[in-house]
């Protein structure tokens, strides 16, 4: 009796749960039921948004150096100018149209360093584009076409909507071979270190992308552009199912700022660095994994110390959006906008509790002053400027430095010779601190004969002695 009891129960649970839920599933997955089903096809959709990602071409003038300059017999004839050539390098990517008036998102890189840009469109038109607004940290450029017509335009999306997963299509001009579409998913969210700059949140997909698709879109089955398509992961130059996509929600900032007419793109200053979370810190923390941002340092007077936030402390999410690393952390305040206030969860060792920032641009005190060293001393050639947050920033350096710091070194110069970089903070010379560009230039009016400087390096203090 016990075993037709145990049978009906069974034969009843498949009935009510087991039956319906298959179903569903099956109902959700839509997979193909009929030979119509089984030939559904990208091409509608494909129809109706790839009139607006466009070809972007880039020339650029390069001169090219004799291979006789700097040599003494030959400049003894033909004088210190060498006869030199120049030559046209022109390079080839992908854009996005984004406004009807013919605004374009593409990649810094595929226009950087141009003196010439054409657009060419799907309908085979080309037109001439100027620069509105570029980053190359972020890797974003905005392109206006030099006419008065009305442009197919690709919407932007919400990228946060993005999961793994989800399908996608790549538009853009691979090898120069013409349109290309290529279909794919989602494959990993906020990925960081992928490329050289500050920028470390990427959406990968294993849609093929190759050189010529950067610039180009990556679009969701809506047909919304959900990413624009920057980088890949090979070892042999083409695609190997790894590519990465800028979201469009960094876009969409990116795009208000060249709108309004910005000439540089500004981010939020919060006056903190962080370092990602290791496994220790977060069994220390209590927690569940090592994700988050871990506070290593505070500025006074800053957004972050009027918080309360404190060294030690993980931010674990931004507005209620969880932060993976530093670099998402970064995207995160980005796209929260200036002007706007963020809520940050953060962890220590006692619980979470929540803080809110002001999200504003970083300040520029004390005044940079920049100045160029010259004169018969092994600092010649160095321009030097007073660091500030906002300098800082524009350096990618940490926030909490100051001083003195070198913001570019002159080719041959004597500087240049002795081994200089850009980033170096001068500390002191000769024992005495250089607190500002005024300071050290009025040092080096006096030539003691002998020069003794500590600089700052990556975090790491230099002496170096010249005569």
């Amino acid at each position: 009796m016990l075993g037709s009891v145990k049978s009906i129960s069974a034969a009843l649970f498949a009935l009510l749960f087991l039956q319906p839920m298959a179903a569903y599933a099956q109902e959700q997955k839509a997979v193909p039921r009929s030979q119509a089903e089984v030939q559904l096809s990208f091409a509608p959709l494909v129809k109706q948004t790839a009139g607006a990602v466009v070809n972007v071409y880039a020339e650029r003038v390069v001169q090219r150096l004799s291979p006789f300059a700097g040599d003494p017999f030959f400049e003894q004839f033909f004088g210190q100018r060498m006869p030199n050539r120049t030559e046209k390098q022109s390079s080839l990517g992908s854009g996005v149209i984004v406004s009807a008036g013919g605004l374009i998102v593409t990649n810094n890189h595929v226009i950087e360093g141009a003196d010439d840009i054409k657009i060419a469109l799907a309908d085979g038109r080309e037109f001439a584009s100027e620069v509105l607004l570029k980053d190359e940290s972020l890797d974003l450029a905005v392109l206006k076409i030099a006419a008065s017509e009305n442009f197919p335009v690709l919407p932007i999306g919400d990228s946060d909507a993005v999961e793994v997963g989800d399908l996608v299509l790549a538009v853009g001009n691979p090898f120069g071979v013409g349109q290309t579409v290529t279909s794919g998913i989602v494959s990993g969210l906020a990925r960081n270190q992928v490329t050289p700059g500050d920028f470390g949140f990427f959406i990968q997909t294993d849609a093929s992308i190759n050189p010529g698709n950067s610039g180009g879109a990556l679009m969701n089955m809506n047909g919304e552009l959900i990413g624009i398509n920057t980088a890949i992961f090979s070892r042999g130059g083409g695609s190997n199912g790894i590519g990465f996509a800028i979201p469009a929600n960094l876009v969409k900032v990116f795009l208000a700022a060249a709108e309004k007419g910005d000439k540089t793109f500004e981010r939020p200053y919060i006056g903190a660095s962080f370092e990602p979370v290791t496994s220790d810190v977060a069994e220390a923390l209590g927690l569940k994994a090592a994700r988050g941002a871990l506070v290593v340092g505070v500025v006074d007077g800053g957004p972050a110390a009027a918080a309360g936030l404190e060294p030690g402390e993980v931010i674990v999410a931004v507005n209620g959006i969880e932060v993976e690393h530093p670099d998402a952390l970064g995207y995160r305040l980005t796209t929260a906008g200036l002007g706007h206030e963020a809520v940050l969860t953060v962890q220590q060792s006692e619980g979470t509790r929540q803080l809110t920032i002001a999200l504003d641009v970083a300040p520029e005190k004390p005044a940079r002053d920049e100045r160029l060293i010259e004169g018969r001393n092994p600092f010649a050639g160095l321009r030097v400027a007073n660091l500030s947050p906002r300098l800082a920033t524009e350096l990618r350096m940490p926030a909490d430095k100051a001083g003195v710091v070198v913001v570019d070194v002159s080719r041959g110069s004597p500087a240049g010779r002795l081994g200089f970089q850009p980033k170096d903070i001068v500390i002191s010379l000769n024992g005495i601190a250089v607190d500002s560009t005024k300071t050290m230039e009025a040092m080096l009016d006096d030539d003691p004969g002998f020069w003794r400087v500590e600089i700052e390096r990556d975090g790491q203090r230099i002496r170096q002695f010249f005569r």
